[in-house]
């Protein structure tokens, strides 16, 4: 009864608000939670800037219908599947996860909404619940689930510390030294080893 729980930005696929930054050339938008550990505070000053801009949900899924998996992420996700039962715990949204989840194989993913208005403007945000990675690895342990979670930003330290293990993958500096009790992988192989070293510690 072994469950692993990934970040998505970050572990799997490369960060898509950086990505967008980089192909609409608004540098605002390169901040994510490596950089500003309010989410609230960091949507509401996303959605703020795209509106300035007028960019709307579609200027935003075509940058990412162009994006794909990080390298060797569907091989890694493939076998650990093949081992654990595997959740994505996400801050991204289902209407900019979906191309990205059949490329990797349709994985179950727990994230959030968007609103849209009338004219394809993102208008607000919904969130599925406060707390939604550290509160989904709680109800799995209250299910005699065993959980290690690995994840990148600040964002994920709450599900790290929940699970029974938590490991760091390609962190930033930053969060290292504020959490120097996670373990740092920087590899597949390496987030791979810690994930079974941490279910053979019982």
């Amino acid at each position: 009864m072994r469950i692993v729980c990934l970040d998505l930005e970050g572990v799997l696929v490369p960060e898509i608000w950086i990505e967008f930054a980089q192909r609409t050339g608004i540098p605002e938008l390169r901040r994510t939670t490596r950089d500003e550990p309010d989410y609230d505070k960091l949507m509401k000053a996303r959605l703020a800037i795209l509106k300035r801009h007028g960019l709307g949900i579609a200027a935003i899924q075509d940058v990412i219908a162009a994006m794909g998996p990080m390298p060797g992420a569907r091989d890694f996700l493939d076998a650990l599947r093949g081992d654990y039962q595997v959740i994505i715990l996400s801050d991204t949204f289902y209407e900019f996860a979906r191309p990205l989840m059949r490329q990797l194989g349709l994985p179950t993913l727990f994230c959030h909404s968007l609103v849209v208005d009338d004219d394809g403007m993102i208008a607000d945000y919904r969130l599925r619940m406060p707390e939604q990675k550290r509160e989904a690895v709680t109800r799995l342990k209250e299910l005699n689930f065993r959980v290690v979670a690995a994840g990148d930003s600040y964002n994920d330290t709450a599900m790290l510390a929940e699970a029974h293990g938590g490991i760091l993958f390609h962190p930033p500096e930053n969060v290292i030294r504020e959490f120097p009790q996670f373990p740092v992988t920087r590899s597949y192989d390496e987030l791979r080893r810690e994930i079974d070293l941490a279910f053979a510690a019982g």
